[in-house]
């Protein structure tokens, strides 16, 4: 029973070599390369179970296919064209997009392709540093030197089977000892640009100002003509009145205009008129005999 039992175990267990040696699974997140000699036979890239031949005669090596990061643990020092130095932290986003490529440049490694990509990146920014200056790097074109440096290193990886995802400065600091006479430089510009700001400020609220004023006296005096006119015309309606009432009774009229001569000369009691006592003035305050 024995004897039966040692050619069985001994056909199972190289059935589970063949298996073992020529089934593998290519995970999603992975590329796979096969190797007969250590020449690639062929690229896989879909996921799955594949099958080879057994080793020694082809085996497998796997490459990431997912984005890795390159983030320098300290920053690195930087030339601008005014010949001042910076202080730079970047990092680096990047994935392998040619497994054959990039592992005829690298031999597969990984560290030797983040040391490859680090000197790329670093000269990518002393190139665009170079020809900027301090503010321009801080505030103005700093997506612009991303953007630059992102594309040079996509060209010089282009051909080593790396595709350059991204490029992004964390933090771009000035040295300490020039640090303080920047900032005193750019708070000079900016209280400069704030006075000649307030300066046109107050022209253009003084020339609003006058504008104002000049429609107010406009306006005020074609409200005074239109009120002198409806006056006038109210006063020659009024005369025209007058003149039609006392026409039809000229005694009366005579007496209105008298007592309206009284209540204007005889105001206050410490007024005094020298007047003679016959003259017409004086007539209706005189006693009827």
């Amino acid at each position: 029973m024995n004897q039966r039992l040692v050619p069985i175990l001994a056909g199972l267990l190289v059935l589970f070599y063949l298996a073992t040696s020529t089934l593998f699974i290519v995970d999603q997140r992975k590329f796979a390369v096969v190797f007969s000699f250590g020449e690639i036979k062929r690229v896989i890239e879909e996921p799955g179970l594949n099958i080879k031949l057994p080793s020694p005669i082809q085996n497998v090596q796997f490459f990431d296919r997912r984005i890795m990061t390159i983030d320098n643990p300290e920053a690195e020092r930087f030339i601008t064209s005014e010949k001042k130095n910076l202080l730079v932290d970047s990092f680096v986003k990047w994935r392998i997009v040619d497994p054959r490529k990039f592992f005829i440049s690298f031999k597969g490694d990984e560290r030797l392709a983040q040391d490859r990509l680090s000197q790329l990146v670093k000269s990518a920014l002393n190139e665009e540093f170079t020809k900027r200056t301090v503010r321009e790097l801080i505030s103005e074109q700093r997506e612009q030197v991303m953007q630059g440096i992102k594309k040079k290193v996509a060209d010089d990886t282009s051909d080593i089977g790396i595709e350059i995802v991204d490029v992004r400065l964390k933090r771009v600091d000035l040295l300490a000892e020039i640090s303080d006479s920047v900032y005193r430089r750019m708070e000079a510009e900016r209280k400069r640009v704030a006075n000649e700001l307030r300066s046109t400020g107050a022209a253009e609220s003084e020339k609003i100002r006058a504008d104002a004023e000049r429609q107010r006296d406009v306006i005020l005096a074609g409200a005074y003509r239109e009120a002198q006119i409806i006056k006038g015309e109210g006063d020659a309606k009024a005369n025209a009145i007058y003149n039609e009432a006392f026409s039809r009774d000229v005694q009366f009229a005579q007496f209105y205009r008298s007592l309206e001569a009284y209540k204007a000369s005889f105001k206050d009691k410490k007024d005094i008129m020298v007047i003679d006592p016959s003259s017409d003035f004086l007539k209706y305050l005189k006693k009827n005999k």
